[in-house]
């Protein structure tokens, strides 16, 4: 049986449609464990028992999955259905991992061939391995979901969405700034994004400031420290930190973002700098930490006020590019689209130096 779609389970669910068995699995626990408090809310009616009708079974130890099936085959007591929820199941590449074997293969598909029309089983798989018989029996008898990392463009819409529907508003680049500190771990915007809604009060806008201020860098690179090497003239290094952040999985999208970001920033500390502001008024505007505050400000009092608008309007230029397709669509698109921009800027320096 294929998998089913996340969107297609929250659509049964919320039509009422509750299947005997589900196996939710995938890399995206957040996701997983929300379907899983909705398959189980969703199983008990009002004035159910829930305390008498649900059981919960970890098979780190191996030798409870008989347990869990014996309460599965029971019946519900002053509910209509009972759930068993089975969690730390792990059915891996090499049987050494699992904690889901061969030995309770026969006793599980006796079950899954005729589930109890009165129990919600469901799996919670940390790992499952597609070429391994006992996944293969998972998935014939029971309604498969994977779970996996949202892509940026699913982080971005997921954040926009949690943030708007709180009654407040945040603009794109503080968003896309929001996503590329945070990557693709669901939990951890979602946490970010709670600590923005809470300290934006009572304005109810996020700006970049406030994200730049409150969220910190996840990145093994510091994304500063590549925009300072990019308006410091140092192409070599510039162009092997930008290669080692896309090896490592960066967006090149989100990371164009943040060079973004951090270039408007040092536009605004040149301004700032060359209207007389002192040290403290200055930090007071970029709501920057003070560890970071000096680096930023050297890079700054280097940094050529022209030249830092032509590098914005190159930015502006890539973004339109890479969103249009333009010069070709896709993670390699972009990646290249990325490259050529930082091999100009690189070269635009270098020549202002020479």
């Amino acid at each position: 049986m294929p998998d089913l779609s996340r969107e297609e389970l929250w659509r049964q669910l919320q039509q009422g449609a509750i299947a005997p068995v589900y196996v939710l699995y995938g890399n995206e626990p957040q996701l997983r464990d929300r379907a899983v408090t909705e398959i189980v809310n969703r199983s008990f009616g009002e004035g159910d028992l829930r305390d008498f009708n649900y059981d919960e079974f970890s098979l780190n130890n191996k030798e409870v999955i008989a347990t869990a099936i014996a309460s599965a085959e029971q019946l519900p007591m002053m509910a209509a259905r009972r759930v068993v929820k089975l969690v730390d199941v792990r059915v891996a590449a090499t049987s050494t991992r699992d904690t889901l074997n061969e030995s309770c293969e026969e006793l599980l598909a006796r079950y899954l061939a005729r589930p109890s029309a009165t129990t919600v089983l469901i799996v919670v798989a940390d790992e499952l391995n597609g070429n391994r018989k006992l996944t293969k029996v998972l998935k014939q008898h029971s309604v498969t979901v994977q779970f996996e990392k949202f892509t940026e463009a699913e982080s971005i819409e997921w954040a926009r969405k949690h943030i708007t529907s709180e009654g407040f508003s945040i603009d794109e680049g503080a968003l896309r700034y929001l996503v590329g500190l945070t990557g693709p771990d669901l939990r951890r915007l979602t946490n970010e994004s709670n600590k923005l809604l809470a300290a934006a009060l009572p304005s109810k806008a996020i700006a970049v400031e406030l994200v730049q201020a409150l969220v910190s860098n996840s990145s093994e690179i510091d994304n500063f420290a590549l925009t300072d090497m990019l308006v410091s003239g140092r192409s070599g290094h510039v162009l092997k930190a930008l290669k080692k952040i896309l090896d490592d999985g960066g967006e090149p999208v989100m990371l164009l973002g943040l060079i973004s970001s951090n270039i408007r920033r040092l536009l605004m500390a040149k301004e700032l700098m060359s209207s007389g502001n002192d040290r403290g008024e200055l930090a007071g505007v970029l709501k920057m930490p003070y560890r970071n505050q000096e680096p930023f400000l050297a890079a700054a009092r280097r940094a050529d006020r022209a030249q830092l608008l032509r590098i914005v309007q190159r930015l502006s230029d890539t973004d339109l590019a890479i969103k249009s397709s333009l010069g070709g669509g896709g993670d390699h698109g972009s990646r290249m689209q990325l490259e050529v921009l930082v091999c100009e800027i690189s070269r635009m320096v270098d020549r202002s130096r020479n």
